[in-house]
């Protein structure tokens, strides 16, 4: 199983040299579970805020079209360190969270690494324990080091992992661990995050099957947008590099429009890359709750009856191919792009509605 170094990965994306002399610091730093804080020197206004949480807990090997194998957790890593490099008017916080693994079969490692930079410079770096309820280390570490002076900051707040399921439970699926932390796990951790009742500004999910009623309208207290894909989602994931000079693009007036721009560079960045369907959606979190409350009750009823009979055969939909969610609002605050997969019974379906719910799977006679 080969897998890309940190420095390959840099060379891969074309980073440049400074990136590759600050990720070969972060490799030394890494190495220590002990913080390794350096002080900021020529200190600029904080105008953006980002945080990253890359789940690198699970199966994220995959091959791009030529045949090269990468960690999805480690390339996001990089690249998340390239948009933290490239803004000197943002503080980023980027948390990896890793592989629980055990010292002498008792003693547990820490299984998260936590990087802060403040105007394109590494501050600290530590090795950290997660907790398995949800974001409570990281919400405590993300408080302890943000600037508190810059409650005007653009916020954004950036996922990047498999589906984060809407229902769960013991027998659930017990090919998918990670199961045990659903939406309602994230709703919580989002609280802790946003404690001092802020928003942030954007929220992307670089997920699976996240862009549903459910998603959105357990997130809405927290996220004034949301970026999801209501679909199946390559693991090469959203490409970010529109974050990088945020301030040559982004006011926070115009969050809207960056929230668009970001999606179609993301769908243009993955269109050539992959064969199945892309589906990227933005989410007006205001103007999409008409929709959500609409249907709250029949998926509620869907989601109940995936957790009362956890064996039922059971798959996502288009929620506009389902009359009980086809609504006169379901189109309301909700920017859609979409691209067909190139074989398989999808391949003549020419829109989505942008939104992803559950039906009884259609399987053959026999299985």
């Amino acid at each position: 199983m080969r897998h890309m170094h940190i420095k390959q990965i840099a060379e891969e994306l074309k980073y440049s040299t400074s990136l590759l002399g600050c990720m070969a610091a972060m490799l030394v730093f890494s190495c220590s579970s002990v913080p390794t804080t350096v002080a900021p020197s020529d200190t600029l206004p904080v105008l953006y805020s980002l945080v990253f949480v890359i789940h690198g807990d699970g199966d994220y090997l995959y091959h791009d079209r030529r045949g090269n194998a990468y960690r999805a957790d480690e390339r996001m890593l990089a690249e998340a360190t390239a948009v933290a490099i490239q803004n000197p008017h943002a503080e980023v916080f980027i948390f990896h969270e890793k592989p629980r693994s055990r010292f002498l079969l008792f003693f547990p490692r820490p299984d998260g690494e936590f990087y802060y930079f403040q105007n394109g410079k590494l501050i600290t770096n530590e090795s950290y324990r997660r907790d398995n309820t949800g974001f409570v280390t990281e919400a405590q570490l993300y408080h302890r080091d943000r600037q508190q002076t810059q409650r005007n900051a653009v916020k954004l707040f950036l996922y990047f992992g498999h589906e984060i399921p809407e229902a769960g439970g013991e027998g659930y699926d017990a090919s998918y661990p990670e199961r045990s932390f659903t939406i309602q796990d994230f709703k919580a951790s989002f609280a802790q995050l946003t404690s001092d009742s802020t928003k942030f500004d954007l929220v992307v999910l670089s997920t699976c099957f996240n862009g549903t009623p459910y998603t959105v309208a357990n997130l809405s207290d927290y996220a004034r947008y949301i970026i999801a894909s209501p679909d199946n989602l390559h693991l090469s994931y959203f490409d970010v590099a529109s974050l990088k000079r945020l301030e040559t693009v982004l006011a926070k007036e115009n969050i809207s429009d960056f929230a668009g721009q970001f999606a179609q560079h993301a769908f243009d960045r993955l269109a050539p890359e992959i064969q199945t369907a892309i589906t990227v959606a933005v989410y007006d979190v205001k103007r999409v709750q008409e929709y959500i409350q609409a249907v709250k009750n029949p998926y509620a009823e869907a989601l109940a009856s995936m957790q009362n009979a956890p064996t039922l055969p059971t798959e996502h939909c288009d929620c506009a191919d389902d009359p009980a969610y086809t609504l006169p609002a379901m189109s309301n605050g909700v920017y859609v792009l979409y691209r067909p997969p190139r074989f398989g019974r999808a391949k003549n379906k020419l829109a989505h509605s942008g939104w992803e719910c559950w039906k009884k799977s259609e399987l053959p006679q026999g299985n």
